[in-house]
């Protein structure tokens, strides 16, 4: 049972504290009073270095769309490994992964590669700037897009700094320049009016305003149609840069949220699903936008270097996971998300355990709370006036974990092609053993 100080993880966690601050490289994979070693993982299942298996609900924060040591991929990375690991040069597994990606993504008809999704907000967000020659970019308050100065501003502010609901200051994290958080807008999620004259207001030095259509981080909040739609109007009338965010969206639809949406970006940054769990991000868009601002024959106006970009391992493992993720993969993934959010939201009425439950396709957000929550604000709002939200929440991830399901802590799941029916009632039966266990213990 977890925690168990006598368990091998406790000790390798001990051991790493002496060599990396904390004992990671990687906020997110830590949990108190420490997190789980893994040794192996085969589908959708992962083995920790005790011997316990879990189904794996996280699948590296979305990246692994086919699970873990899918063989075609192993296979794909066996071949390549034989061959060559890196180079300084480019190979034609470049053009296939490119060729898979601008056939899916209506929004992108040339691509750049880059090494995370970081690295694909970053270049999408110095893109917009030099082809408009402005520096501002308008982010959605509390939206997380990756570790950068820009789009790190108010990723978490708090009540004290953040302004008026309908017109967010800038707050800069510890770390983030002061100059970042000067020349990014800040804006209330969904709120079309307030959006419109803030953007309105910067139209002079707006270069881009960045979206992820569904933000993780804000419980899998859905950006409106109506608030979409005002976002691109007034981008194109700014002669501003509409950028996409789908390192996780993508996962939306066959043809990312853009398809799924209708609604197409100017810029698209691509990471996680497109690598095939090997480090990977990327930006694309318009070939005529792409060339002006890439192509070196022309005197690109931006300079895009990398030692890793599009090395071949990462690219074989992408192509091989994209030509996997079909239209029926996606489609039946998306059946078993629906399948699982469904079975969710029946165990909280049957156990009367109060929750919300979110998500779109293969994505899934459970939280303890009856709030609604519509913005960031409504979502600190609730955890600072109901302590119970954080407790439930870490109470249930410690039943499921100590069940044989592995879900992030603060309450979602990203599924994986090689689940199954089985594995969907596996996981809603461990859920309902661990609500009735709260309500137990409750009373």
């Amino acid at each position: 049972m977890y925690p168990d100080k006598q368990s091998k993880s406790a000790a390798l966690y001990q051991r790493a504290l002496s060599v990396m601050p904390g004992g990671n490289s990687r906020h997110t994979v830590y949990f108190p009073p420490y997190p789980i070693y893994v040794e192996r993982g085969q589908g959708c299942r992962i083995w920790d270095v005790d011997g316990v298996e879990r189904i794996d609900c996280i699948n590296n924060y979305s990246a692994l769309i086919h699970g873990h040591c899918h063989p075609q991929i192993v296979e794909a990375l066996r071949e390549q490994a034989g061959k060559i690991l890196s180079v300084a040069l480019p190979t034609e597994a470049e053009i296939r992964l490119a060729e898979l990606v601008t056939e899916r993504v209506p929004g992108v008809e040339q691509i750049r590669f880059a090494n995370s999704g970081t690295e694909g907000v970053m270049f999408a967000v110095m893109a917009a700037r030099a082809a408009t020659g402005r520096n501002k970019i308008a982010k959605v308050e509390g939206a997380y897009h990756g570790s950068y100065d820009t789009v790190e501003v108010s990723l978490y502010p708090t009540p004290d700094a953040w302004g008026p609901d309908d017109a967010p200051q800038g707050v800069a994290p510890s770390g983030v320049h002061e100059g970042a958080r000067a020349n990014t807008i800040v804006l209330p999620a969904n709120n079309v009016e307030a959006g419109r004259r803030i953007l309105r207001q910067h139209g002079d030095d707006l270069a881009g305003v960045t979206i992820d259509p569904l933000t993780k981080n804000l419980g899998f909040l859905r950006v409106t149609p109506e608030f979409l739609s005002m976002v691109r109007e007034e981008t194109r009338a700014l002669g501003a840069m509409l950028i996409f965010d789908e390192v996780y969206s993508f996962r939306m639809g066959f043809n990312g949220a853009q398809g799924e949406l209708g609604v197409i970006p100017d810029l698209t940054a691509l990471g996680k699903v497109i690598g095939g769990g090997m480090p990977i991000g990327a930006v694309g868009g318009s070939r005529a936008l792409m060339e002006d601002l890439f192509d070196p024959r022309g005197g690109a106006k931006l300079s895009h270097g990398g030692t890793f970009n599009a090395n071949p391992m990462t690219m074989v493992a992408g192509a091989a996971a994209m030509e996997l993720y079909d239209r029926p993969a996606h489609d039946r993934l998306a059946r078993l998300g629906e399948r699982l959010r469904a079975g969710l939201r029946e165990l909280l009425k049957i156990t009367g355990r109060p929750g919300t439950v979110t998500g779109a396709a293969s994505m899934v957000g459970f939280f303890h709370t009856e709030s609604p929550i519509t913005d960031y604000r409504s979502m600190l709002h609730t955890m600072m006036t109901d302590p119970s939200v954080g407790r439930l929440a870490n109470e249930f991830f410690r039943h499921m974990l100590n069940h044989g399901v592995y879900m992030a802590n603060h309450g979602f799941m990203v599924l994986s092609t090689p689940m199954t029916e089985a594995d969907i009632d596996f996981i809603l039966d461990k859920a309902e053993l661990s609500l009735r266990s709260m309500s137990a213990e409750a009373a």
